[in-house]
Order: C-alpha cells, then sequence, then structure tokens
C-alpha cells in the first residue's frame, strides 16, 4: 500500500512507476488532476491499472480522458452512513465493443447494489413509491441492510427522520435506467430551482467539462429575482487559456435547454477540501456577492 501525504501530479505518476502500482484511489477531481498533467508525466505508463473513484459524481469527460490514458475506472458510490460503497458501476461484457464515448456515459452512472449492500431503491421522497425504470424520472435513493448504520449517536431526532418509512434516505436525486442502473442528477440541496423547473448542477457540470480549454467548472444556485433561482457557472481554465462568459453560455447552449443555461459566469479556482471536494457551500456564498 501507497500513502502520499497530497496530490501532486509529479509523486503520483512517479510512484506508479516506482511501486509498479495496480490499483489506486482517487475521488474525480484527483483523476482530473491527473488527466490534465503535463504530458511528459503520461509516458511509460502501464495501461491497465485500475482506478476506484467516489466521493462525487464524475463527469464523463474525465472519465473518458482517464481510460484514454490507459486506465480502467470504476466508481463507486454511498456514503458515511452506509459504510462506503453501496452501488458499484458493474462492467457487462456486452459493453465492450461500444466507443469510447459511449463506455464513458455508462460508467459514469453510478450502477447497482453491490454484493454487500442489501436493498436500493430509487423511490419519491414523501411516499416511498419506487420511481419508473425510465431513466428519466427523478427520486431520492433510499438503502437499507446490514451495512447501512443504525442511528446516529445520542441524536434519535435525526436518526428517526434519516429511517422515515424504514428506508435511509439519502438525500441524493437519481433516475433509474431499465437495466437497473442508477445516475446521481444532484445532492437534494444542490439542486437549482428556476421557474418552477428543476435543473441539475451535475448535468450542467458535466457539458462544462466537455469544453477543451475549461479545467475545472461547479454549479450552484444564485438568486434571481425572476425566476427564483438560476444556473451560476464557477470555470476554470486550463493553463493559458481564456473564454469570455458569452463563449462559455454559447457552449452550453449548444448542449442543453435553454432554460437550464448559466446566466451566471465566475471565472477561478474553485474552492476545495483538503481532500479535493469543492465546497459548494462557499461557492453559494460567493456567488450571492456578484
Amino acid at each position: 500500500t501507497v500513502c502520499l501525504r497530497h496530490v501532486r501530479e509529479e509523486e503520483v505518476f512517479e510512484s506508479f512507476l516506482k511501486n509498479d502500482v495496480t490499483h489506486f484511489c482517487g475521488a474525480p477531481v484527483v483523476l482530473n488532476t491527473l488527466m490534465n498533467a503535463d504530458a511528459s508525466l503520461h509516458t511509460n505508463l502501464k495501461a491497465g491499472i485500475k482506478v476506484m473513484t467516489a466521493g462525487a459524481a464524475p463527469p464523463a469527460a474525465v472519465i473518458r480522458g482517464m481510460e484514454e490514458l490507459g486506465f480502467d475506472v470504476v466508481q463507486v458510490y454511498g456514503l458515511t452512513e452506509t459504510y462506503g460503497p453501496m452501488v458499484v458501476s458493474a462492467w457487462r461484457d456486452e459493453w465492450n465493443e461500444l466507443s469510447l464515448d459511449e463506455k464513458s456515459v455508462l460508467k459514469a452512472r453510478q450502477g447497482i447494489s453491490s454484493v454487500l449492500a442489501g436493498a436500493m431503491m430509487v423511490a419519491h421522497p414523501e411516499t416511498l413509491e419506487p420511481v419508473p425504470w425510465d431513466g428519466e424520472t427523478q427520486g431520492e435513493v433510499f438503502m437499507r441492510g446490514n451495512i447501512v448504520m443504525k442511528g446516529y449517536l445520542k441524536n434519535p431526532a435525526a436518526t428517526s427522520a434519516a429511517f422515515a418509512g424504514g428506508w435511509f434516505h439519502s438525500g441524493d436525486i437519481a433516475v433509474c435506467y431499465p437495466d437497473g442502473y442508477i445516475q446521481i442528477k444532484d445532492r437534494s440541496k444542490d439542486v437549482i430551482i428556476s421557474g418552477g423547473e428543476n435543473i441539475s448542477s451535475i448535468e450542467i457540470e458535466d457539458v462544462l467539462f466537455r469544453h477543451p480549454k475549461i479545467l475545472e467548472a461547479a454549479v450552484v444556485a444564485k438568486s434571481d429575482e425572476k425566476w427564483g433561482e438560476h444556473p451560476c457557472a464557477f470555470v476554470t481554465m486550463q493553463p493559458g487559456e481564456t473564454l469570455t462568459a458569452k463563449e462559455v453560455i454559447d457552449f452550453c447552449r449548444d448542449n442543453l435547454a435553454k432554460f437550464k443555461l448559466p446566466k451566471t459566469v465566475v471565472f477561478g479556482p474553485l474552492e476545495k477540501t483538503s481532500t479535493g471536494k469543492v465546497q459548494k457551500y462557499r461557492l453559494r456564498e460567493m456567488a450571492e456577492r456578484v
């Protein structure tokens, strides 16, 4: 086992070669850092290193970039309350002949229950009625089984609310596809409600990550006098690249419905935790000030 104190691309790639690494774990932001590292670091990499990614919904563009470098990416999903990976994006042999773009889209889905998981469903957050497996109808992810926590320490009120109806409420909004694989659309607290329409911040971020000049992106809600809220995009550019807000919005216009377009674009580095997670609550505060 190799442990690094900091995520530094030079040290990570050096460790891959020096220690003959076969498997590693990293949040999507770590994969994005490695994918966008100097091309000289990508040389002499052994193909087939297996990557387990979790902690946030990875954009398909990031998965594709890692696969192009020869990595084999597997996504898992869970929470602290579910002993980590409750769901795994299990690969199926019948997908082997698909294009890299198609494979990346499939791997961007969170997946199906792991063998240890117990039960998982996507259902209406109040009635707990399962949603249709149509890949479109949204609901909350619910879980139960022997790797789900018993409750919150000395907090019976929070425990009761979390297990209302006999299922653990994840707070994640998802869809379920006909093959039983789920895909997270947003945290319930991150959904943007604009003019009565629910907008997934993850969907907009996935589009932004496809732009070749954009290194990182995050989308949050910003107050809007007319619509209630609108999407505000925070964008970090690739080194030496520039874009205008109009160019970012026009790129989104080619890939999203009009009501989902970001109306505000802020350029600069994203605020993150020590583990690389984007601090969306801080971005929401910043969005209200611009």
